[in-house]
């Protein structure tokens, strides 16, 4: 099931960006006509894609684009006649993937929503490994740690080691629990 966020104050324009949008594939579209109703739907309906105008009333595009992405990001593509540089930036500071001018053509659109997920999907798997490169740091220099303590009371490098992997598991935890265990008892 792939469904789209369709938010733009002007009916027929919703109507031709969901038309795109089912000849792509999509098979739930859910409209909104302002920015709040955007944040409020993002939240509710957890789309895969939100295709958003800029100029809206109560909220534009960009501060609501912005607000989604805090919470629960997704690939969102703007739908502006608005080029300024002021907008464009804000604009890639509130995380949208992908910019099209108005009006567009269903294969512009097309090209954009694709390139948008694929530009997402990409970030979002860097982002995961970049947190799980962190873990691993921060694991390895708290078994660094614990390591220097076991030293310290007379054990060698490989001994300190072998003793945290036995503890862990014979306790049935990790080596860094082990080695926060160390380090809490020698503090």
């Amino acid at each position: 099931m792939k469904k789209a966020l369709i938010v733009d104050d002007e009916p027929l324009l919703r109507q031709q960006v969901a038309d795109a949008l089912a000849s792509f594939g999509f098979d739930q579209l859910v409209e909104a006509e302002n920015g709040q109703q955007a944040v409020a739907l993002a939240r509710s309906e957890k789309p895969l894609l939100i295709v958003m105008d800029v100029s809206m009333p109560i909220k534009d595009g960009v501060t609501a684009a912005a607000e989604i992405n805090l919470t629960n990001p997704l690939p969102i593509v703007l739908l502006t006649g608005n080029t300024d540089p002021e907008t464009v930036a804000r604009a890639r500071d509130a995380g949208v993937m992908n910019y099209l001018l108005k009006p567009f053509r269903e294969e512009q659109l097309a090209v954009v929503v694709d390139l948008a997920i694929d530009q997402f999907i990409r970030v979002s798997n860097l982002k995961d490994e970049v947190g799980q490169l962190k873990e691993t740091l921060e694991t390895r220099k708290q078994v660094e740690k614990a390591k220097g303590v076991l030293i310290k009371q007379g054990l060698s490098e490989n001994e300190a080691y072998r003793r945290m992997q036995k503890l862990a598991m014979d306790k049935r935890k990790s080596l860094r629990e082990v080695a926060e265990a160390i380090l809490l008892m020698e503090g």
